[in-house]
């Protein structure tokens, strides 16, 4: 994946991925564990993408999360997916009743949205959504169905330079 030079490092281990999903409660689908041992919290170069419907708009990824062991003495650990799980909170949830996550953000979008992977309907392998931050509630969140895997996710994404030349 090409990117600017934004990785957020110390990069995650197995060890910590590892500790995130039991605390979760989900399991992270093998290609996105490999983006994060590689890619935390990087501004992608192709960071544009759309909907496959006609009227889905185009998105602009601010910078995918990052997973950080020690967010408090880090300057980016504001881009810490449990520092935004704790931000968001009930917000992400569509019963109080489940255990985990239901939607775990994985990238910030312009204007303040987050791609999530969907474990609501799925648990072993989520779907990728937008969530909304401007419509979601309490128990009550909005969100857009993007694709089936965080894999056709990334290779959906495309950059300006891409438009220009097609």
């Amino acid at each position: 994946m090409e990117y600017k030079n934004t990785i957020i490092t110390p990069l995650p281990d197995e060890q910590l991925l590892n500790e995130e999903e039991k605390i979760w409660r989900v399991s992270l689908p093998a290609s996105a564990k490999e983006f994060f041992k590689q890619y935390s919290g990087l501004i992608p170069k192709k960071n544009i993408f759309s909907g496959k419907l006609p009227q889905d708009q185009e998105r602009i990824i601010e910078r995918f999360l990052c997973i950080l062991h020690d967010t408090q003495n880090h300057t980016l650990g504001m881009y810490d997916i449990d520092v935004i799980l704790t931000q968001l909170d009930e917000r992400l949830l569509y019963s109080e009743d489940i255990l985990g996550v239901e939607l775990l953000p994985v990238a910030a979008l312009f204007g303040g949205d987050f791609v999530c992977l969907d474990y609501s309907q799925r648990r072993e392998n989520p779907s990728v959504c937008i969530w909304h931050h401007e419509s979601s509630y309490e128990l009550n969140p909005s969100t857009t169905f993007i694709t089936d895997t965080f894999e056709d996710f990334l290779g959906m994404l495309y950059s300006e330079d891409d438009i220009a030349n097609s």
